[in-house]
């Protein structure tokens, strides 16, 4: 079994998890009593770089950083993200920290609340604003989502460092073919079935994207109501919700290695924001979400309360793939082996707002 590194991200701090030979040890909490919005993992360099975004109810938000694997942690002396004074905006939250893969060494993504991307070429300890898209003609029509008016999302094309693709409560998502230079909305086939007009350009409140492993071009997004899937990276989107017990959720994650395989955890409604039939229930598609799989082994019977939230559920770079979730109960499930089986790893932690997770040579 891969040795593993998991973080949780929850309403009251940080939890660092490592599992070696089987077994499981979970620390923290670090930055007790902050809201830890956003987590993000970097492999690409010799050694493993965490990246946090905290929230401390009187200092405001903050990225910190480590190189030890969790152990220690710095903050930079000036303010990592910063909104410059002429927009007008300060940083209430960073909900994504994306590195952006082995095309482009060294640069780290952040999506911030307000609805904004920022980008780092240092591994994440500064950070500008990118313009093009805060200056964008659609934003200033963005509604705030029921979370806030952020930039949740960030995917990063691992053939062409310029190509990326964001995802905005409630803008929908855009597309950038030229590093940041210009942006598109792309939301064609993705309904916003709140608006008069349920098929427009912008506007839409998508909650996740993410990347198939074989085929960059291929994306699977979680909708507010609406599963899709997208073959041609972003421009056309195609529903492929049926067979799953309810289409509305927050999150979508994919297998690190299989094409075609990718993971949901569905709620009632918006209106019921509970598991949906209130099971516990993960769903994976094995065929690119032409059929449903209903993983359950391992997870708890019975009625279940525990809401997903958009970036709490997660798989690491491992084959077979380890998959991770955590809930609004403060309870944290893994499995080894692409969900099949599931055990608990952690439970009692505060409200668990992100998981990531991370195979260690």
């Amino acid at each position: 079994m891969n040795d593993v590194l998991l973080a949780v991200g929850t309403r009251k701090g940080l939890f660092v998890g490592r599992r070696s030979g089987g077994s499981w040890e979970i620390d923290g909490p670090h930055f007790n009593a902050e809201e830890v919005y956003s987590v993000g993992i970097d492999t690409r360099g010799a050694t493993p770089r965490l990246l946090a975004g905290g929230t401390n109810n009187h200092w405001g938000p903050s990225v910190f950083h480590s190189d030890d694997l969790g152990r220690t942690w710095k903050e930079p002396l000036q303010p990592a993200v910063k909104f410059p004074q002429d927009t007008g905006a300060s940083l209430e939250r960073v909900w994504q920290l994306h590195p952006a893969g082995p095309a482009a060494p060294g640069v780290v993504y952040a999506g911030t609340e307000p609805g904004a991307l920022f980008r780092s070429e240092d591994g994440g300890e500064t950070f500008e604003l990118v313009r093009s898209l805060w200056d964008h003609p659609t934003r200033e029509h963005w509604v705030p989502g029921g979370g806030g008016l952020a930039v949740h999302t960030i995917v990063t094309d691992p053939r062409d460092a310029g190509a990326v693709t964001v995802a905005v409560s409630t803008g929908g998502v855009y597309r950038s073919l030229d590093g940041g230079a210009s942006w598109a909305p792309s939301n064609s086939g993705v309904q916003a079935v709140f608006l008069p007009d349920p098929n427009p350009e912008f506007g839409q409140c998508v909650h996740k994207v993410a990347q198939d492993a074989e085929d960059p071009d291929r994306l699977y997004l979680q909708n507010h109501w609406g599963v899709y899937r997208s073959d041609d990276a972003g421009a056309t989107w195609t529903s492929i919700g049926e067979g799953l017990p309810s289409d509305f959720g927050f999150p979508v994650a994919a297998h690190p290695t299989r094409g075609g395989v990718a993971y949901v955890f569905p709620l009632n409604a918006d209106a019921d924001r509970v598991p949906a039939g209130r099971e516990c229930r993960v769903y994976r598609t094995e065929d690119a979400g032409a059929t449903w799989q209903k993983l359950a082994t391992g997870l708890p019977e019975g009625a279940h309360f525990g809401t997903v939230l958009r970036d709490a559920l997660c798989t690491d770079d491992g084959d077979p793939a380890g998959v991770y979730f955590g809930n609004r109960n403060g309870e944290v499930f893994a499995s080894a082996d692409d969900g099949d089986s599931w055990q608990m790893v952690a439970s009692h932690l505060p409200d668990v707002l992100c998981v990531r997770a991370a195979v260690m040579a």
